[in-house]
């Protein structure tokens, strides 16, 4: 049985042959059916109609990925630490790519980017459904794609690096690391941070931040503070893509 790992730690498993989004297909699964447990998986290896921050489109040849989307129950996680919610599942993506890739240098862009290399291997997006207390967290992860099929030259893939991805372990480490940095959130912000900034490639680079209403901050990233907000050039920032300056 293929992720017969990933399986046993889901709440519910849910595979597909193709979709259109798999967070789109989760979300409205959710709102049909409020019963849904935490960690339901839905899971494809085509899926055509993704999306990334700020409504970016997201596609990549069928088989060449997966697309996993993972819904998550916070009812005990207090609504001002919610927005660690993304972050901790950079974190736990970044710790399952990094078992599998000893040798390359695998960390966060903030908040959420992994990256291989400096190169990034998967993105993910975080979606609250009504209420807030559930949460869909999606990722593209590249896996099987070729090096001419990587959309631009800041992507790799397991691939690209000569691996050949374990999905299995991949996903099972992942919703295992997911569920156990959740659990200490509902503790405290603490230990989610600890864990985000040792992985965070961000922090003490140069980087260029393209804010939402148009304007750039440039400066050193110096710090997570303890919303998540990315702090450069002593002004935190909430939301915006980071370029790290070669």
């Amino acid at each position: 049985m293929e992720f017969e790992r990933a399986r046993r730690i889901a709440g519910q498993w849910r595979q597909v042959d193709a979709t259109g989004s798999t967070n789109a297909d989760l979300v409205a699964a959710a709102g049909a059916d409020p019963e849904l447990p935490h960690l339901t998986v839905l899971l494809t290896r085509d899926q055509r109609a993704g999306r990334g921050r700020r409504d970016r489109v997201w596609q990549a040849p069928a088989g060449s990925s997966l697309a996993v989307s993972v819904l998550v129950r916070v009812p005990d996680v207090p609504p001002a630490a919610r927005g660690w919610i993304p972050l901790a599942a950079g974190a736990a993506m970044a710790t399952a790519v990094r078992a599998q890739l000893p040798g390359h240098d695998t960390g966060l862009k903030w908040p959420n980017d992994v990256l291989v290399d400096g190169r990034k291997i998967c993105g993910i997006l975080a979606e609250g459904t009504a209420g807030l207390e559930t949460v869909v967290i999606g990722s593209g992860i590249n896996t099987a794609m070729s090096p001419d099929d990587l959309p631009v030259p800041t992507a790799t893939s397991f691939a690209a690096l000569g691996a050949t991805c374990d999905e299995d372990a991949l996903i099972a480490t992942y919703l295992t690391e997911l569920d156990r940095l959740l659990a200490s959130l509902r503790e405290g912000r603490e230990a989610v941070r600890d864990a985000v900034t040792a992985l965070c490639l961000t922090l003490g680079r140069e980087v260029t931040v393209s804010l939402p209403d148009g304007s750039a901050l440039r400066g050193a990233a110096t710090d997570i503070d303890l919303d998540g907000r990315l702090v450069v050039a002593g002004t935190a920032v909430s939301a915006g893509d980071v370029v790290h300056v070669r």
